[in-house]
């Protein structure tokens, strides 16, 4: 029996006993010759994505099957979204633990895309999911983009502790992420551009 577990604008997520299914639906608005080859697209590069993590240990959801065209299954995470945790914890120490998980990644080649707290599930420790948006790159650019979406993602959702928490969050991702400091600079300049548009 699945149960339908959210829905966004590119997928839905099944469960299904103890796995997730992610269903690329098709979009009726595209036309049919963009739709098929995007959705394709992104359903291989996600699963690719995966199977990278799994390779390196990364906690993120295990992939079990795929079509490489619409379905990825991979198992479910029984924890809880950190969206919900991190400001009943230490987050101190869990925000230290994401700038870690970041830098990893990073120093893989792999940009998440979405990092918010909404992605991050607190199991044993801190899970990473929806790779949905991720891609292979080495450009500090993209790494500090990144970044900036996870500064604007705890500024929205967790003004109380924000500073405090994206503080903690460079630092340790400094200390772990190769060209570290070259990335923190870049973000700096990410920033200042962000802030030039909303002048």
């Amino acid at each position: 029996m699945k149960t339908l577990l959210a829905q966004g604008a590119e997928s839905r997520l099944y469960r299904e006993k103890d796995n997730v299914v992610k269903d690329r639906f098709p979009k009726a608005y595209r036309l049919k010759q963009i739709d098929d080859p995007l959705r394709k697209a992104r359903t291989r590069r996600e699963a690719k994505i995966l199977e990278k993590l799994a390779s390196i240990g990364f906690p993120a959801p295990r992939i079990s099957s795929t079509d490489s065209e619409r379905f990825i299954s991979m198992d479910y995470l029984n924890g809880e979204l950190l969206k919900n945790a991190i400001e009943k914890k230490d987050y101190k120490k869990l925000s230290k633990e994401i700038g870690k998980k970041i830098a990893v990644l990073h120093n893989n080649g792999i940009i998440h895309g979405d990092l918010t707290t909404s992605n991050m599930i607190f199991k044993d420790g801190i899970y990473f999911i929806d790779f949905g948006l991720s891609f292979f790159s080495e450009k500090n650019e993209d790494k500090a983009v990144d970044l900036h979406l996870l500064r604007q993602a705890l500024e929205s959702k967790h003004y109380k502790i924000w500073e405090k928490s994206f503080s903690e969050t460079l630092k340790a991702y400094k200390k772990n992420a190769k060209n570290g400091i070259e990335i923190i600079k870049r973000l700096e300049t990410v920033e200042k551009r962000g802030r030039n548009r909303q002048k």
